[in-house]
């Protein structure tokens, strides 16, 4: 037996320092986002539900639009990497990438791959590579763990400054209230809805009366939703790219002084409105409305309102734009988006439909006067000149809770 104790004794002893698993060695992963990026935000809570499941898991998350030092390491990564970090959320794992995140069945089962062959087959760091050649850079990176919190601790070889911001602000469906209600005291829509009127005063048919007038309403209500949308999936699809905000908040500034400036000018008017188009309209209503056969005159209303709403959306396609861009902003849902945007649908239609019940049941035709609809303009200017500061230098503002 006291032949064996040496090799025991050496067996034990390599033993104590040999570890205790191959995966005991930490994995980490890179995550480049913004904290008003509703695609960061999914896929921020994508990582934290998936850590569970690979303790080795270190994620490590760097705020890039409040941080320009954190942007610029972020290009160097991905010119280490040979890829395009143009965009958020942009993920390094070892010497692979993932730029933007869809959902969890999609993007997320391609991270949820690439993390488990890595701890199969420990890759290159090379995020460490870029700080270690970049001393200069003070960066500030966050932990994200499964229990949601966010530890923010500097990374670098200076003290770093930190941005911890709590945006307070008006719930979301209030702003939508707000923005569509601005939005709906449009003097360029108004007026092909008040010759209709005139028109159907006229008609000792009720029931076509309600009828037309509806489908005029209906339709225009419809082609608003369809521009919103537009608007909405161009901004999901370009999210990706910071420049976008930029340009959309620079849009909206410009849209908000040239509110003002109309405001003085026009006194409310509608420039686009007021020219030979309009004449051409007020015939085509006259030969729907005055048309014997109701089949052939419902489809010319249909026509004719989509027709009538496409060329005045030149005079209001600002509000919808911006408002679209700020919803792209908020982490929901697919379904919650269009439900706004029917909520947003519902709001900007009410004065249309307080207009026509109003000249249905009173058989007399009333509108929003000019005065309102010069100081909507007006409030309007503001709103967007303030939403495009936002945009530019608070975006975090408009990220709603």
């Amino acid at each position: 037996m006291r032949k064996w104790s040496p090799l025991l004794f050496f067996i034990v002893f390599t033993a104590l320092f040999l570890p205790a698993e191959a995966h005991s060695s930490s994995l980490d992963i890179y995550l480049f986002q913004s904290n008003t990026c509703s695609h960061c935000t999914a896929e921020k809570t994508f990582l934290k539900e998936i850590a569970p499941k690979y303790p080795e898991l270190v994620i490590n998350s760097y705020e890039v639009s409040n941080n320009p030092q954190n942007l610029q390491f972020m290009v160097k990564v991905g010119e280490k990497l040979g890829v395009d970090a143009g965009g958020v959320p942009f993920l390094v794992l070892g010497k692979e990438s993932i730029v933007g995140f869809n959902s969890n069945e999609t993007t997320g089962v391609q991270i949820e791959e690439k993390i488990k062959e890595a701890l199969q087959n420990p890759p290159v760091d090379m995020v460490e590579q870029v700080l270690a050649e970049n001393p200069e850079l003070i960066t500030v990176k966050t932990y994200l763990t499964p229990s949601g919190t966010e530890t923010e601790k500097p990374a670098g070889n200076k003290s770093a400054f930190k941005l911890n911001l709590d945006p307070k602000s008006l719930p979301l469906p209030v702003f939508t209230f707000v923005i569509a209600l601005m939005d709906g005291f449009n003097p360029c829509a108004m007026w092909a809805l008040l010759f209709l009127i005139s028109l159907l005063l006229g008609m000792k048919d009720r029931k076509k009366m309600w009828l037309l007038g509806g489908i005029f309403i209906a339709t225009s209500g419809l082609v608003y939703f369809l521009f919103l949308a537009a608007w909405l999936n161009f901004f999901m699809f370009m999210g990706y790219a910071l420049v976008v905000r930029y340009v959309v908040g620079l849009f909206a500034l410009g849209l908000g002084i040239y509110y003002l400036y109309d405001f003085y000018k026009n006194k409310g008017g509608c420039a686009v409105s007021e020219n030979e188009k309009r004449r051409g309209f007020i015939e085509r209503i006259k030969q729907v409305v005055l048309n014997k056969h109701l089949s052939v005159a419902l489809v010319g209303m249909v026509v004719l309102a989509a027709s009538v709403n496409l060329i005045e959306l030149l005079c209001s396609a600002g509000l919808p734009a911006v408002y679209t861009k700020v919803l792209s902003m908020n982490n929901l849902p697919e379904w919650q988006y269009y439900l706004y945007l029917m909520f947003y649908i519902l709001i900007f239609m009410l004065d249309d439909i307080i207009v026509f019940v109003g000249a249905m049941i009173t058989l007399q035709a009333f509108g929003i006067k000019n005065k309102y609809a010069k100081y909507s303009h007006l409030l309007g200017g503001i709103v967007v000149l303030l939403i495009g500061l936002a945009l530019i230098f608070k975006p975090e503002l408009l990220s709603f809770k």
